[in-house]
């Protein structure tokens, strides 16, 4: 490994620069060196973009082992505090919703060919049976839709889709990113 160290804010540590040996027919494109460089939400937003906004969800279930789920996810404004958010919308008898309300803790994992980005932190729920404070029924009905849309989504009819949500007992979950690492390559965009 040559020299060169990046530290994220958390104080986790980063390679400044990594030698790639490129396999036949397998793993990343061959080339000399990869710069890493910490994450940010920008990557988490750039990432998503390139997969249809899919992610792998991990919530912990009761006995303390990872559940893994994909969700579609996007970077939006928290409805209540104005900070950016990691958000995805759980069906109302999912696991998933399940384990965040007995450990409100989940990590969202996007890639892009072969960089990813993993954002982890607390996870808010706002649904018909999670109260969140200063939220009231119309501001969930934005808050779904804004994920939604955050998400890449589209919709002809919002309306049928505020109806869907309902009916299906949807509820927002929003993670606040404590931490984001993951691995891309300096100067990509």
């Amino acid at each position: 490994m040559q020299s060169g160290v990046a530290v994220g804010t958390d104080g986790d540590v980063f390679p400044g620069v990594r030698r790639i040996r490129p396999h036949p027919g397998r793993g990343p494109p061959a080339t000399d060196t990869v710069v890493l460089v910490p994450p940010s939400l920008d990557e988490v937003r750039r990432l998503a973009a390139a997969d249809a906004a899919l992610a792998v969800a991990i919530t912990v279930r009761p006995d303390g082992t990872p559940h893994a789920s994909v969700v579609n996810a996007g970077v939006l404004v928290h409805p209540v505090d104005g900070r950016a958010v990691v958000g995805f919308v759980a069906g109302g008898g999912t696991a998933k919703l399940r384990h965040l309300r007995g450990r409100p803790y989940a990590s969202l994992v996007f890639r892009g060919g072969w960089e990813w980005a993993a954002a982890e932190g607390a996870a808010e729920l706002a649904g018909p049976d999670d109260a969140l404070p200063g939220l009231d029924g119309e501001g969930l009905r934005r808050l779904l839709r804004d994920i939604f849309t955050a998400a890449g989504g589209t919709h002809e009819d919002f309306d049928e889709y505020d109806r869907v949500m309902a009916a299906e007992r949807r509820t927002a979950v929003l993670v606040r990113p404590a931490r984001v690492t993951g691995s891309t390559r300096a100067g990509s965009s």
